[in-house]
């Protein structure tokens, strides 16, 4: 214990926050400490703030640091203090809860002494827990792809988006993958607003169909970049821009320009570089909540593809309960196995 040092305060705005054994190394890569997590999150807290603030969020937290188990604390945690904010968010299986909802920067602080890395948040404000302002694409490429295949199948979400009269801001996820978000007005239902990812993502797949797809099965997919759709889905989230990921160094899910996109390497964005990113280039995605989008023309699409062609709704994930219209949530060659 004497080697992760003594308990230190930091004076966060009106706040006091306590972090304990600050000098517990969470990448020993690196040799990052709890005290370079903390002071991270505390350099980029406005700009994280303006993505996560007033939203129900879920920590991802790593108590033993990154060679330990992680979990996602769902739950304000016991003994949170009185300021930490909270919202109540209703699950798919109907039960609720209470999750945080960060406000100010001594949040950022508090759950980064409890372990948190990545901050989950969901693509809804407070006001409003049951209406997405958020479109988010998650550009997954299987393990025998890496990050510049998911750029260039990003590329065409851009292109689909723009299509759709719809703007779409490109952030690192951390790893190799391509997160591309949407602000849209709060106008639509979980369900929805699924559909639209749904409706863009088979799009993607017609205009890229040997790189993109949006087979949920991993059998279907071929080794191409996977739109996970199902990441639209209520209570699933992605981590936010400015989180630390879980990985041996230390990335960031790092907010970028459409024109540097294919230039930036994602293990340059981690806990030591990004703070002077920031102070020297300021935030890529200061202009989202510039302008939000209807996702109409996507949900035309959606509804085109299903009178047209046949493509209605798709599986959702495996801890859901059966959902309206959805086919059988069986893989394919197991369900060519049964009589």
């Amino acid at each position: 214990m004497a080697k992760r040092g003594e308990a230190i305060e930091y004076q966060v705005g009106r706040r006091t926050v306590r972090v304990s054994n600050p000098d517990k190394v969470y990448f020993p890569e690196r040799g990052i400490t709890k005290r370079q997590v903390v002071e991270y999150y505390l350099a980029v807290a406005d700009p994280l703030l303006r993505v996560i603030g007033e939203r129900p969020t879920t920590l991802k937290r790593f108590v033993d640091g990154v060679t330990g188990e992680a979990f996602y604390a769902k739950r304000v945690p016991k003994g949170a203090p009185e300021w930490v904010e909270r919202v109540r968010i209703t699950f798919p299986s109907g039960r609720t809860a209470e999750e945080v909802c960060p406000t100010e920067p001594a949040v950022l602080a508090w759950a980064a002494n409890l372990g948190t890395f990545d901050f989950h948040p969901w693509p809804v404000r407070r006001a409003d827990v049951d209406h997405p302002d958020e479109l988010r694409i998650d550009v997954d490429p299987p393990d025998t792809a890496g990050f510049a295949d998911a750029t260039r199948v990003a590329e065409t979400v851009r292109e689909v988006l723009s299509d759709a009269g719809l703007v779409g801001y490109p952030k690192t996820s951390g790893g190799r993958g391509v997160h591309v978000l949407v602000r849209i007005r709060p106008e639509w239902d979980f369900v929805d607003v699924r559909h639209a990812v749904i409706a863009l993502g088979r799009e993607v797949e017609r205009r890229a169909p040997g790189r993109a797809t949006i087979a949920w099965w991993k059998e279907e997919r071929a080794g191409r970049v996977f739109i996970d759709y199902n990441q639209a889905a209520r209570d699933r989230t992605v981590a936010s821009s400015w989180s630390v990921r879980g990985t041996p160094r230390a990335t960031v899910s790092m907010p970028v320009t459409w024109e540097r996109l294919r230039d930036v390497d994602p293990d340059d964005f981690d806990v030591l570089t990004v703070p002077g990113l920031l102070a020297e280039h300021g935030d890529p995605h200061e202009a989202l909540d510039s302008r939000a989008f209807g996702i109409e023309t996507l949900l035309e699409w959606y509804a085109r593809d299903e009178r047209d062609h046949g493509l209605g709704e798709m599986p959702y994930p495996p801890d859901y309960p059966k959902m309206a219209g959805e086919p059988k949530r069986v893989q394919p060659s197991r369900a060519r196995e049964q009589p």
